[in-house]
């Protein structure tokens, strides 16, 4: 008698960010000026434990993805605006601004590297690169580091929604900021920090995914992606202000959103107009890993408010799938984003 024939079993890949290729690129300032970078087997570093990073947070990053295009080719996606953020993180932190031609070349040098460890769509590669004060002295509180490290890593992520994409559940607060308000458009690694006690607690009280941030009442972001309420033809969202991270794939998604039949309003709201929205609109969540992820409820003083019909909308599905064809080469590039590697 014949064996049944199994079903093939999709393969189980490592969790988002928890694998690096085996190829960095480092640079180091001292005595006012930046080090020609070099590439490194992907590793540990030496660092002297009274380095200012390690007592003052003196540090910034960026996160963003290059694809493999169904021809072969590798493509990176806005390149140019998060360098351009990262200088920006730097200025913020009295940080010495790495040079943009450099960063650029450390960058396109580990991609080039590390070619052949580029996931087939839809997984991509990840691109982080970080910057942080190395000065040895712990009594620098009041001072900037005038020496520092510059790392590119690359890691290769999976699909973010293998398993299928799922409703978030999000908790509202409206006391806690998710970090301080002058520094909410820095990428430093102290934002994620703060956000992390009201999210555990959170998490562990009413079982949510995420927490919105909503200081006095007006609707901000979460711990690490923008928010946005959708429905038919309409996009709500923040106004930009120092209080949050301008996020490059929410501006990728409002710069999209003509094209596709959305109006974009930009402007500050209340918790009060979200509750309303979600009776019969969409809420979502945006961010480089997963790009687009649809809220299904939110939990506001102890009582769950769905969010639609309590699924991933349409219009999210439908926003999402634009961007990502762009990313993966699936359909035109009208504002010149992707740079072939």
């Amino acid at each position: 008698m014949n064996a049944q024939a199994q079903p093939a079993q999709k393969p189980v890949h490592p969790p988002f960010g928890s694998v690096l290729t085996d190829t960095m690129a480092v640079a180091t300032y001292k005595d006012g000026k930046w080090s020609p970078y070099e590439v490194r087997r992907t590793g540990p570093i030496e660092m002297s434990p009274a380095a200012h990073v390690l007592h003052y947070s003196s540090t910034c990053f960026e996160g963003f993805k290059a694809y493999r295009w169904a021809d072969g080719s590798v493509n990176v996606f806005r390149m140019g605006r998060h360098i351009e953020r990262m200088l920006q993180s730097a200025r913020a932190l009295a940080l010495a601004e790495p040079d943009a031609r450099q960063l650029e070349e450390m960058i396109v040098t580990v991609i080039d590297r590390v070619r052949d460890q580029v996931p087939e769509a839809p997984g991509a590669l990840y691109l982080r690169p970080i910057l942080f004060g190395t000065t040895p002295n712990i009594g620098a509180a009041a001072s900037p580091p005038g020496e520092l490290m510059l790392i590119v890593l690359a890691s290769p992520v999976w699909d973010y929604f293998a398993g299928g994409m799922k409703a978030l559940k999000i908790y509202v607060e409206t006391r806690a900021t998710r970090c301080a308000s002058h520094l909410g458009v820095v990428k430093t690694g102290g934002n994620y920090a703060a956000a992390m006690g009201p999210t555990l607690a959170a998490k562990k009280q009413y079982g949510v995914d995420q927490v919105l941030f909503c200081p006095g009442g007006e609707v901000q972001e979460t711990g690490a992606a923008n928010f946005l309420l959708i429905r038919e033809g309409k996009i709500l969202t923040r106004s930009l202000d120092t209080t949050f991270l301008h996020g490059v794939t929410r501006d990728s998604l409002l710069k999209m959103a003509p094209s596709l039949g959305y109006e974009v309003e930009e402007r500050v709201f209340t918790v009060g107009e979200m509750l309303e929205w979600a009776r019969d609109g969409e809420a979502a969540l945006s961010g480089t890993a997963a790009v687009l992820a649809g809220v299904g409820t939110l939990v506001h003083e102890g009582r769950e408010v769905k969010v639609g019909s309590g699924d991933v909308g349409p219009h999210t599905k439908k926003l999402r799938a634009a961007l990502v064809a762009v990313q993966q080469g699936e359909a035109r590039d009208p504002h010149h984003w992707l740079r072939r590697i």
